[in-house]
């Protein structure tokens, strides 16, 4: 279009610090998406010396851990990782939506951008899709969209 002015953000991650969050619930699925992250952060310039990984229980506790990483301003992004997989009980949609909530929340009050790669899936196999086979790997997903916003922001 002419005259109009696009701001994208290059995919050049090299002089960042990311913090990564991750669940150790369904670790087995957690494990690939922090694994595809890393990946991607490294194969765009970002040294593993600038990756900090948190751990956590589950991923109800992340938005806390999340804002409270982005508020030292030492990173510039936080990549939250995890799975949480419907059961029979209704904890699922506390958990998932109240996540998902909470990670918003903490991105809006920092400014800082928080990537959301936390899979809700109705079953396992669904999870184990997205986390590396034929679904892709919703950690890559989450890692690109944080340092593309990184650098969208420094544009504005």
């Amino acid at each position: 279009m002419q005259h109009v002015k696009t701001i994208e953000g290059r995919l050049e991650a090299s002089g960042l610090k990311f913090a990564l969050v991750a669940t150790r619930f369904n670790d087995f699925i957690v494990d690939r998406l922090v694994g595809g992250a890393v990946d991607y952060l490294v194969r765009h310039g970002a040294s593993k010396e600038d990756l900090t990984l948190v751990k956590l229980p589950g991923a109800f506790e992340m938005p806390l851990v999340a804002r409270k990483l982005a508020a030292t301003k030492e990173f510039a992004g936080v990549i939250c990782l995890g799975a949480v997989i419907r059961g029979a009980t209704p904890h699922f949609d506390f958990v998932a939506g109240e996540c998902a909530k909470g990670i918003a929340v903490a991105a809006m009050e920092t400014g800082v951008p928080i990537g959301f790669g936390v899979l809700t899936t109705d079953t396992l196999e669904q999870a184990i899709e997205r986390a590396g086979s034929k679904g892709g790997n919703k950690g890559v997903e989450a890692a690109a969209a944080v340092l593309e916003t990184v650098r969208v922001l420094e544009q504005l």
